[in-house]
This record gives structure tokens, C-alpha cells and sequence, in this order.
């Protein structure tokens, strides 16, 4: 069956405005959203200093393809995507959160563009409509403001899915296969992000086109060329890794994929009710101020006995449907949950609210426009007043600014942690990692309770000519004494305390 054959009447081809114009707004739009107050507060430890972190790592050894915390301590829980974003943005912008942050608000601007230009396919009349939606919701704004890696999966994504609304939704009998093949580059590039995670939308794809067009039909959207693409870009890193480092591939299996779907490992809000906690929430707030939308349209879908006549009428509504919903069921089914999981479901809410408002939505209107202005300026003032007011004791800028007032960063090279634990779960969470930001000095974390922990203390000392260690406000900083003598420390100064940590200056 030809792609036309099934397309209801809203996707026949209808006279797209020659006008510029709401892209060029659009484009505006998603600047002073994306850029403003972007770099007004420091890192907040633990997620964006520990990105930041490893992302400096980089820049100091010159090895891009291992991501670590310190020379010590790798870290392959996530892809290196993220971590070179930072570093080529840090590296053009300098050591500074504005520059950090610079690539989200990028990554904020460009999903907007793939919106644009899904709603091109889709809602051609407006197809500036979907962004807008996008743009304006609330938490996808916030997420912009925050260093992680979901933001730049949600843009990975939408890259493959505007590959696949063009493919899909074509008024040839075959997918274009130039849109094929962005979206197996797309594909690439999220699993070069985020991993496995970052294919899950090939679910809703899967069952739409099976459902669609039958099971043999779905070959035409897996085309060698594609197939190597996304192999050259998405598995490439992981094969060279894998081959340096024997026993990884039982990482990721093991850590990475079961250990998230399956256990609370990852103390993620797993159980039974997790997701209620995290997910309804996120939901709830981050679909402001469009949730009446969703709402007023929920019913027709819901209706049961309409669902199979719907389904074959509606096959936008019902592919965005399945886009929102099977990803959505695995969350929930997985044991480790956080809000920015959910990020990449709300390019399918943009385009289900920017369906659900095209003929209710006239920006040519005084009202409307008013409407949209009032609630830009409600964002920036939230996100301007959130980034001066609120002080978060994680803040990495402010740490940095209080223990440089009790030791002079130029009096020792490395700071060490000593955390009073034998987790390394704990010396991910605690150490404060986005001082090497500040500060400019590597950053080391100490299980002072773990076997090894003696060994890996001395040898984080002697790869410097002087450390600062900061202990633990629940170790005695005599019980540390025995680990710093039988590193043959040449010296031990005690220089002050921070947030009753105590702090000893060392040369080895």
C-alpha cells in the first residue's frame, strides 16, 4: 500500500506560506529562551559538575574517547557525546558556565528547527506551530538551563523522527531514502549519546508502520546504507572501547542495561510506585501552560469503540500516540527513573497539542499574540529569578569561592576528597566534581572505607607535587593519618575547615 493511499485529509498537500517570517520568529524565540540567564548560576553538583568534569579530563589528557573523573577514575556510564559537546564549547567559549551551558541552549534552538520542520509534513499550514509548542512548554525550557545529556538525545531524536515523518508521511509510494538515511543518522547519533535508551522511539516506529503498511514493508526503512550509518556513528566508539578495556561489554550488560531495567541499583526511585512519584509530576508541571489541550483531546482516543475506525482515520494522531506511549510504558516499567527521562516524550506532546490547536491558534490575532508575550516573560522572569535567588548548597561556583577564602588555589595542584564510605555510588554523588571548573585543579574521590582505598590515596598524591584533601565531616582526620604516613608524605598542614570538612594541605 502507497503512503498516499493512507493519509487522511489533513496531510493532502495544502499551499505552505511563502512567508519567513514565523520561522525567523521562531528562530528569535528559541535564542532568548535558550540564552538567557544561561550562565547567571554556577554548576550544580552532583550531574552538571560531573559532566563538566569529565569533559575537562578530556581537554587536559587529549584522550576523547575515555570519559573519567579524574586520571584515576573512568567513567563509561554514558556515551562521550555530551562530554565533547562541553569540551569544544568550553574550549571556544572558556572555563565559565555561560560556555558549559552554551550548547543546551543550542540544542534548544535546533530542536525547535526539527519541529519546524515535522510540522512542514505535518500541520503545513502552520507549521511553525509544533516549536512554538515546544518552546513554550515548561519543561523543556527549564531542561535547557540544565547540563545533562537529555537535552541532546531530545535533539538526536528529533533529528531521526523528522527523517521518519518525511519518510513515513511522503506522497511517494517509497520512503525517500534520503530521509531514511537521516534517520538512521539520527538513530546513530542518540545511541552515541545516550545508548541504548536513545532507540527506544524504533518501538512506536516498529508498530506504526507493521500496523500500517504489514511487517514486509518494514524493510523499506532498513536499508543497508542506513544500517551501516548507524553503525559507523553509533557503535564505533563503543568497539574501540570495548577493545581496550576487556571486561566492559559485561559493564554495560550488566550495569548500564540490567542493572536500570531491572534493580534499584541506580536508587532511582525504583518500586512499584516510582514512576508515580517522578513521572506524574514531570508530566503535570512540565506540560504548561498547554496541559488543557492534551486534556480536551484525550477523550476521542479514549473511547473504545471508536478507537479501530480512529486509528484508521487519524494516522498522525495515532502514530504521535504510540510515540508518547510505548516509550513512556518501558520508563515506567524500568527501575531507574529521573525526570529528564522523559524530555524526548515531549516533541510528540508538541506535535499532539499543535494538532489539537491549529485551527484554535491565530497569532495574527492581538489576543494571541499578547497571550504568547505574557507567558515568555513569565519564563524568563521564573528562569532569571531561580538562577539569582535560589542559592543550592551544590552550587560548585559558590564551594569553589569558599574554600579558595581558606586555602589559595596556588598552593597546592590536586584536591583529593575522602568520603566516609566503601561505595563508589557515594564518590560519584558527593564529590563535588565541578570545582575543577573554578578552580582548575583535577579532582580526586577517596572511598576511605574501600580495600583499595590506601593504595588509590597514595597514588593521587604522588601524580602531584601538592594536594589539598579535604576529609569527610564524619572521619576524624587522625584516622586518616595512618593512609597519608604509609604514602611517605613529606608533609601534612592543616589549613583551615570547610562546611566541617577538614582541610590538610600535603606534599608528597
Amino acid at each position: 500500500m502507497s503512503n498516499d493511499r493512507i493519509r487522511e485529509p489533513s496531510l493532502r498537500p495544502q499551499p505552505v506560506r511563502s512567508s519567513r517570517w514565523p520561522l525567523f520568529w521562531l528562530i528569535c524565540l528559541g535564542l532568548v529562551l535558550g540564552f538567557a540567564f544561561q550562565g547567571t548560576r554556577g554548576l550544580w553538583g552532583p550531574d552538571e559538575g560531573r559532566y563538566v568534569d569529565a569533559a575537562l579530563q578530556m581537554l587536559d589528557t587529549g584522550d576523547y574517547l575515555t570519559p573519567g573523573y579524574s586520571p584515576d577514575e573512568v567513567n563509561f556510564s554514558k556515551p562521550p557525546t555530551t562530554y565533547w559537546v562541553i569540551a569544544a564549547a568550553v574550549k571556544l567559549g572558556g572555563f565559565n558556565s555561560w560556555a558549559a551551558r552554551a550548547p543546551y541552549a543550542l540544542a534548544f534552538l535546533l530542536t525547535l528547527l526539527t519541529l519546524y520542520g515535522m510540522g512542514r509534513r505535518l500541520i503545513p499550514d502552520k507549521p511553525w506551530l509544533p516549536g512554538l509548542v515546544y518552546a513554550l512548554c515548561a519543561f523543556p525550557f527549564v531542561t535547557s538551563n540544565i547540563i545533562s545529556t537529555d537535552v541532546l538525545l531530545t535533539l538526536c531524536e528529533a533529528v531521526a523522527m523528522l527523517g521518519f515523518v518525511h519518510a513515513a508521511f511522503s506522497d511517494d509510494a517509497r520512503p525517500p531514502k534520503r530521509y531514511v538515511l537521516l534517520m538512521w543518522l539520527g538513530w546513530g547519533l542518540a545511541f552515541l549519546t545516550k545508548g541504548p535508551p536513545g532507540l527506544l522511539p524504533l518501538l512506536p516506529i516498529i508498530a506504526f508502520i507493521a500496523g500500517r503498511d504489514g511487517w514486509r514493508r518494514l524493510a523499506r526503512y532498513l536499508p543497508l546504507s542506513g544500517l551501516i550509518l548507524f553503525l559507523a556513528i553509533g557503535l564505533s566508539w563503543y568497539v574501540i572501547v570495548m577493545l581496550r578495556n576487556p571486561g566492559l561489554l559485561h559493564y554495560f550488560l550488566h550495569q548500564e542495561v540490567y542493572n536500570r531495567l531491572f534493580t534499584g541499583a541506580q536508587r532511582r526511585h525504583a518500586g512499584l510506585l516510582g514512576w508515580v512519584m517522578i513521572y506524574l509530576p514531570t508530566l503535570l508541571l512540565g506540560t504548561l501552560p498547554w496541559w488543557l489541550s492534551i486534556v480536551r483531546g484525550a477523550p476521542s482516543i479514549l473511547r473504545l469503540e471508536t478507537w479501530k475506525s480512529w486509528r484508521r482515520s487519524h494516522s498522525v494522531p495515532y502514530f504521535l500516540a504510540l510515540w508518547f506511549l510505548l516509550p513512556f510504558a518501558v520508563f515506567c516499567l524500568a527501575q531507574s527513573r529521573l525526570p529528564l527521562y522523559l524530555l524526548p516524550l515531549f516533541l510528540p506532546i508538541a506535535l499532539i497539542v499543535a494538532l489539537e490547536l491549529r485551527d484554535h491558534i491565530d497569532l495574527h490575532t492581538t489576543k494571541h499574540r499578547v497571550w504568547v508575550l505574557m507567558w515568555v516573560m513569565a519564563l524568563l522572569l521564573m528562569k532569571g529569578t531561580a538562577s539569582y535567588l535560589m542559592h543550592s548548597p551544590y552550587d560548585n561556583r559558590l564551594m569553589a569561592q569558599q574554600l579558595s577564602e581558606q586555602a589559595s588555589p596556588d598552593h597546592y595542584a590536586s584536591m583529593i576528597f575522602i568520603q566516609n564510605t566503601a561505595e563508589d555510588y557515594t564518590i560519584e554523588e558527593e564529590t563535588p566534581w565541578g570545582l575543577r571548573m573554578y578552580l582548575g585543579k583535577p579532582i580526586y574521590g577517596i572511598p576511605l572505607r574501600a580495600p583499595n582505598a590506601a593504595d588509590t590515596l597514595c597514588h593521587a598524591l604522588r601524580s602531584w607535587p601538592s594536594s589539598l584533601v579535604v576529609i569527610d565531616s564524619y572521619i576524624a582526620p587522625e584516622e586518616v593519618d595512618p593512609a597519608l604516613k604509609a604514602c611517605k608524605v613529606s608533609s601534612v598542614t592543616r589549613v583551615g575547615s570547610w562546611r566541617k570538612r577538614t582541610l590538610e594541605r600535603v606534599t608528597p
